[in-house]
Parts: structure tokens; C-alpha cells; sequence
């Protein structure tokens, strides 16, 4: 017979608790608009970027891929603007077929994993998808082992742009930003 009290009991109890237990909603409301990020134009989104304020201004961004699927360096910053050279050398050792690299700006706002998902499907197109060319800034050839290519492009405005690797499944560990000021 206790056991018929005890277990409404039990379940009304984890019901007030997974509700908060009857809190003032309005005060948890408030204290998470307080808490967001200001987005006013004295604090621009790119300050937000861990370790930016440690990176110096380039016009030259060099990277090297390699077989562990990693870049060398995962954060640049530039001027918005004005023209940027990116240099980009696979430094591994396994074949193109099987771990080629390139690096691929893109337009601030894509959505990253989907980029990738499309890409896996443009492997005519060196992993490079058609569907999202209005998302693509520049981007190098795919390489192999010992290769290098060079290319020129200027972010137009002022943000957060992210780069990565489109080779099939590299792109989760293959990534970084380029801040333009």
C-alpha cells in the first residue's frame, strides 16, 4: 500500500523539479538577456575570436596540410578589403587519392557541416560543390603530397570568415578563421 503513495509522490516530485519548482520565470528570463553578447558596432563580432587579439595584420596567409589532417595554423587576421594572398602546401606523405588537401574561404554565415556534406558528393570537381558557390570566397586546387598552390582573394567586409579543407571528412579537424578588420 505505501508503495502506491510513494511512487505518485516520487513522480510529482520530479515534475515540480524538471519545472524549476515553481521559480519566477520572469527573473531567469531577465538574467539571460543580460547575459548575451552585445553586438553594438563598438564591439564588433570578431573580437569575440579566442587569441585574435594576439595575431598580427597580414596580406599574406601561408598554411601547410598534413597526413594528421591539420593545418598548421588555424587563425589569420586581415584588412577587410583588401587583397590577400593565400599559399597552401601539403607537407604529407600519403597519396592524393587518399588524403589530398586544399583550403576553401568561406562567406561569412555557411553553414560548415553542410558545405562538407555537399562536398563529399564533388569529387569531379576536387570536392569543391557547385551547390554552394555563392558561399565560396576562393579556394585552392586540391593537392597531393609535395604540391602548393597560391591563390588571391579579398573578403568584402568586415567579420568572421572560416577556411577549411574540403576532402571528404577533413573539414571537422581541417578548419580555422580569418578575421577581417
Amino acid at each position: 500500500m505505501k508503495k502506491v503513495f510513494i511512487v505518485p509522490a516520487l513522480a510529482a516530485a520530479l515534475f515540480l523539479a524538471a519545472c524549476g519548482g515553481g521559480e519566477n520565470k520572469e527573473a531567469t528570463h531577465e538574467h539571460e538577456e543580460t547575459a548575451a553578447p552585445s553586438t553594438s558596432a563598438e564591439t564588433p563580432a570578431a573580437t569575440t575570436v579566442p587569441g585574435i587579439e594576439n595575431v598580427q595584420v597580414t596580406s599574406h596567409i601561408e598554411l601547410q596540410a598534413s597526413d594528421d589532417m591539420r593545418f598548421d595554423k588555424d587563425l589569420f587576421k586581415v584588412k577587410a578589403g583588401e587583397k590577400v594572398k593565400l599559399t597552401l602546401k601539403n607537407v604529407g606523405q600519403q597519396p592524393i587519392e587518399s588524403m589530398g588537401h586544399n583550403a576553401v574561404v568561406l562567406d561569412q554565415g555557411t553553414d560548415v557541416a553542410a558545405f562538407g556534406g555537399e562536398a563529399f558528393k564533388a569529387k569531379d570537381d576536387e570536392y569543391i560543390p557547385s551547390t554552394f558557390a555563392s558561399s565560396i570566397i576562393a579556394h585552392t586546387k586540391l593537392l597531393g603530397p609535395g604540391q602548393s598552390d597560391e591563390i588571391e582573394f579579398t573578403l568584402p567586409k568586415a567579420g568572421v570568415y572560416e577556411f577549411i579543407c574540403s576532402f571528404p571528412g577533413h573539414w571537422g579537424t581541417m578548419q580555422g578563421k580569418i578575421v577581417a578588420e
